[in-house]
């Protein structure tokens, strides 16, 4: 379950080569629209990618930002308990050029009136597994209805609040708060400072003053703090991520409150929503999450592998940029996670040309592949920067980059782009091959040599 209020996000991007004659401004040239669920919508689509039943439990008004968000969410598998907005949906709407924000335009005004919960509503509360309420401050959580039913599910259900300046403080005894730092600031100012120490303190006023199980203070790029009912705090540390952290709150929150949902301790469950939140500013954020409709789950309707052609086709005609690359990945090593991360952040969405078996077993010798490719295409397909695998059975790629047609095609740095077959079909539509740094000293060859010398 989630509960909170869900925005509209819209974002215009175009591209801007020149300024108004009468203003000191940028002109954006056809922009292209991408609406994308946004707030408390957000954060139970990314639930659903992760593989959840979702409900999400919010108030929209009947105004086309209000329906757009529904056809959005039910597109993302996300069931909606409407408790109706006497007033309108709020719509944040950002104007790009080239990925680049210029400007944020607001809709909606001061929050409406939030309907009373229903008794959907707390029936839906009341069979959940776990529960995230995705606060935002604009009344959903302030309800008295809504707050009755989770105060109910206190102990038993576990329970992730995400707050909000303008909200109402969590329900009391609840199993997990992630305020991020300068929430936390806001409401405990001393002591003064953004050490580990000054944190755990805040943490630790915010847990009492919440009868919360555990406060998890996020850091951003620092990853996390979470302070328990005793014992030191937890220092969560993020691996690197050079992206767009919008949405990375709620993609922390959703993940930690799936991950209790499954049974996880908080600790763990707080481990791995700092991985996922990493991952996720690093292939793009929210935007990024959008700009294949919500296809990150890599699952299509029928339950199967996500269609790398479909896929292709439906980023080109939302306007986002189709990136692929190619390779056996026999024994996927640091070297290829490092290619393959700075891959997707080239673009909206990374698809991996994967070599045969019967075409490794020509390139490299009698003795390859060491995994058949259903394995290989199933390791690839588990990491959040590939977005989907297409399997061909040529020398090269070529005829799969005729079909999924990407605007880039990315290397690692011990190929030449002059070097490679790709470049010259690219060329056709317009495409480019790029070469990408490489990790020194990772191969999978230099593996098998290491293994061989140690099995001895």
């Amino acid at each position: 379950m989630v509960v909170g209020d869900a925005l509209l996000d819209r974002d215009l991007d175009g591209s801007a080569e020149r300024l108004a004659p009468d203003a000191p401004v940028p002109v954006v040239d056809a922009p292209v629209e991408r609406p994308r669920p946004g707030g408390a919508a957000l954060a139970a689509s990314l639930a659903a990618a992760d593989g959840a039943e979702v409900v999400l439990v919010t108030a929209l008004a009947d105004d086309e930002p209000g329906r757009c968000l529904a056809g959005l969410l039910e597109r993302a598998g996300v069931e909606v308990v409407d408790l109706g907005l006497d007033g309108r949906t709020p719509e944040k709407v950002r104007v790009q050029a080239g990925g680049r924000t210029l400007v944020r335009i607001d809709h909606g005004g001061p929050p409406g009136t939030v309907g009373a919960a229903t008794a959907a509503a707390r029936a839906a509360l009341e069979g959940a597994d776990a529960v995230l309420v995705a606060d935002y401050g604009r009344g959903v959580a302030a309800d008295a209805g809504v707050r009755l039913a989770l105060g109910r599910l206190v102990p038993h259900t576990p329970l992730v609040w995400d707050p909000h300046p303008r909200g109402p403080e969590p329900v009391a005894g609840l199993r997990l708060v992630t305020p991020n730092a300068s929430e936390a600031a806001r409401l405990v100012p001393e002591p003064s400072g953004s050490g580990t120490a000054a944190v755990a303190s805040r943490a630790r006023a915010l847990a009492d003053r919440w009868q919360a199980g555990a406060v998890a203070v996020t850091l951003g790029s620092r990853g996390a703090l979470l302070v328990g009912p005793d014992g030191p705090p937890l220092a969560v540390p993020a691996p690197f991520a050079d992206g767009d952290p919008c949405g990375a709150g709620d993609r922390f929150a959703s993940a930690a409150a799936v991950a209790l949902a499954r049974g996880s301790l908080v600790s763990e469950a707080v481990e791995e929503a700092v991985q996922v939140a990493s991952a996720f500013v690093a292939a793009g954020g929210a935007a990024g999450f959008s700009v294949v409709d919500l296809a990150t789950e890599k699952q299509d309707g029928d339950g199967g592998p996500l269609d790398a052609v479909a896929l292709a086709a439906r980023v080109r005609r939302e306007g986002g940029t189709v990136v692929a690359t190619g390779g056996c990945f026999d024994l996927l090593h640091a070297g290829h996670v490092h290619m393959l991360q700075a891959a997707r952040r080239l673009g909206d969405c990374l698809l991996v040309c994967l070599n045969s078996d019967a075409s490794v077993h020509r390139l490299k010798g009698p003795d390859r592949p060491l995994q058949s490719q259903d394995d290989r295409a199933a390791v690839l397909a588990a990491l959040d920067c590939v977005d989907a695998v297409m399997i061909f059975g040529e020398d090269t790629p070529v005829q799969a980059l005729e079909q999924l047609r990407p605007h880039l095609f990315a290397k690692g740095a011990d190929y030449a782009v002059a070097d490679l077959p790709e470049a010259r079909t690219l060329a056709r539509w317009g495409g480019e091959a790029v070469v990408l740094p490489y990790l020194q000293g990772r191969s999978t060859s230099r593996l098998m040599k290491e293994a061989v010398r140690r099995a001895r």
